[in-house]
């Protein structure tokens, strides 16, 4: 499998991602329907952290059910390609459709908790969404719409800003910042 082989090669940047690349390795191996919602307890997802061509602008979008700024993503619904998910992902809750990856390689992993809510009327468990994330650049003239049954809003902020726009203290201070500082180390 080739999500297997990329994270494979995937150097872990601190310690959660060398845990969470283990875990990630180790559900994509053991785990039944990882790459679909039919596993209940936990399965793939994609991110992106989207930035402009000079990643002094990031992008994110206010997610409906975590009532927060967050970034872009989500479930893989099947699809192996993860990259593919995260692009699609990125389409469909931002608008825009001048997209391209800054690079095929993972940016980042999580394993993020997701507790129990209410999604189109029915109770989802709470589960773990096994993720990978992609740094995507995207032209920040480009019109920018909402995608209603998730978010309220999309916007760019300056990379602090879109830290301190989360309402989610670990999201600020375990993967927002991280991502951050990797996008300043490529500049």
């Amino acid at each position: 499998m080739e999500l297997i082989e990329q994270l494979g090669r995937y150097t872990p940047y601190n310690e959660q991602e060398a845990r969470d690349r283990a875990l990630l390795l180790r559900a994509l191996r053991e785990e039944e329907n990882v790459f679909t919602r039919e596993n209940e307890r936990m399965h793939m997802t994609a991110s992106a952290w989207v930035t402009n061509e000079a990643h002094d602008r990031v992008l994110m979008a206010y997610h409906n059910i975590y009532a927060s700024w967050a970034w872009l993503g989500g479930h893989a619904d099947g699809e192996c390609d993860l990259l593919a998910v995260a692009l699609r992902e990125v389409r469909e809750e931002s608008g825009l459709t001048r997209l391209r990856p800054a690079s095929e390689d993972i940016f980042s992993v999580e394993v993020l908790t997701v507790d129990g809510h209410e999604k189109r009327g029915r109770y989802v468990s709470s589960h773990l969404h096994l993720n990978v994330t992609y740094l995507i650049i995207a032209d920040d003239a480009e019109a920018l719409t909402v995608k209603p049954d998730e978010n309220s809003g999309v916007r760019w902020f300056t990379p602090d800003g879109a830290v301190e726009a989360s309402s989610e203290p670990w999201f600020r201070e375990r993967i927002y910042k991280k991502l951050n500082a990797k996008l300043a180390a490529l500049q």
